[in-house]
């Protein structure tokens, strides 16, 4: 069907390959998969102030932002859902982007990460969607979710387990409106490279540098393996500032790097163009994250390069990774340490797992997410 899609991401955040941000990545990625379909070109809806150059995937239409919520105003926004009332303070946050979207012609609006929006919208001829990437309505009781997504055609989770956890959040007449739309990966931009072999192997974390992350998890496993023939290499920071002050827990990485035998080196934020590149310089990819991502799109990239993956059991991570890599507990440095401790020992098991990664990847590209999603918006 000859749809107009509107994406509608995050105030603020950047619609451009100079970072690597999940939701422009994600809407960057379904954007190219629907015009290799035959299908219209994509909109996506971009505050004025944020950088360039962007991806050119979707046509642009810009708005002038607002001021964001501080901390104060968001948890009087919570009081105010409790009660019944509006949560004003992120409607005023989100209105200039709903009046952007109000002045196009009757459209699919894809509110990511934004159920604001779709009661923003609720009296417009758009048809709105919730395109969840995160657990939204955590803060929300089942009445308000009601009453902000009684208008939403549908409600979009990027995974099975967020699915599960938005339904827990809905009112029953809402719950039968979610669906799964999976993320893709570009198997064209990632793809397993040449021999860059350097006598030791290297294992690999890519991400923000945050606790939830887990690198720390990582580093408390290497320490267990004793194995002075290991590189780590931790390739990221808490945002996208490179030359950003060292954050409480990137030194308390550092002090961690310290007592290790094994080499462990930190590269900074670089950008997303770089990352391809740097993935094929890895032996072994590990997500030892400590919180339930819904997704972990960083998965699916190294897959895609044909690298071992070993990666926490928790949220969507498991359904990210498959039968392709190897799940630990999370939290847990001992069996992630065991993991490590398998692929170190037996090359002819990573190469196993990296034919069976890139083979994973390979059927689930982003034409692949672009035809779940394609299916959800025949039906609404």
């Amino acid at each position: 069907m000859r749809r107009r899609i509107i994406h509608v991401i995050t105030p603020g955040d950047h619609f451009s390959p100079l970072t690597g941000s999940a939701i422009p990545t994600v809407v960057h990625g379904l954007a190219g998969a629907a015009a290799r379909a035959g299908a219209p070109r994509p909109f996506v809806v971009v505050d004025r102030s944020t950088w360039h150059p962007r991806y050119d995937s979707a046509d642009v239409i810009e708005y002038i932002g607002a001021r964001g919520p501080d901390r104060k105003a968001r948890y009087a926004d919570a009081l105010r859902g409790r009660i019944g009332m509006p949560r004003s303070a992120i409607a005023a946050y989100y209105r200039p982007i709903a009046d952007a979207v109000r002045a196009q012609p009757p459209s699919v609006v894809l509110a990511h990460n934004a159920p604001i929006l779709v009661w923003l919208l609720r009296d417009t001829p758009h048809r709105v969607v919730l395109y969840a990437h995160n657990d939204l309505l955590r803060t929300y009781s089942r009445p308000e979710a009601g009453r902000m997504l009684r208008s939403a055609a549908a409600i979009i989770c990027v995974s099975e387990s967020l699915a599960a956890r938005t339904r827990d959040h809905l009112p029953e007449a809402l719950r039968g409106r979610v669906h799964v739309v999976a993320n893709g990966v570009d198997t064209t931009q990632f793809a397993p490279g040449g021999d860059h072999r350097t006598g030791h192997l290297r294992v690999m974390f890519m991400g923000r540098v945050i606790p939830d992350k887990g690198a720390d998890v990582l580093l408390r496993a290497v320490a267990q393996l004793d194995d002075a023939d290991l590189e780590v290499m931790i390739v990221g920071r808490p945002g996208f500032a490179a030359d950003a002050p060292l954050s409480d827990h990137e030194r308390q990485l550092r002090a961690l790097a310290d007592s290790s035998v094994a080499q462990v080196r930190f590269q900074t934020f670089v950008p997303r163009a770089e990352l391809p590149a740097l993935l094929r310089t890895a032996d072994v990819f590990v997500v030892p994250s400590r919180w339930p991502e819904p997704w972990a799109l960083t998965v699916g990239e190294a897959l895609a390069t044909g690298l071992p993956v070993i990666a926490s059991r928790i949220g969507g991570i498991p359904e990210a990774v498959g039968d392709a890599g190897i799940l630990v507990p999370p939290d847990d440095p001992a069996a992630l340490a065991g993991a490590l401790r398998e692929l170190i020992n037996d090359r002819a098991r990573r190469a196993a797992l990296g034919l069976a990664a890139r083979a994973r990847a390979e059927a689930r590209d982003w034409s692949w997410s672009w035809r779940q999603l394609d299916a959800v918006l025949d039906a609404i």
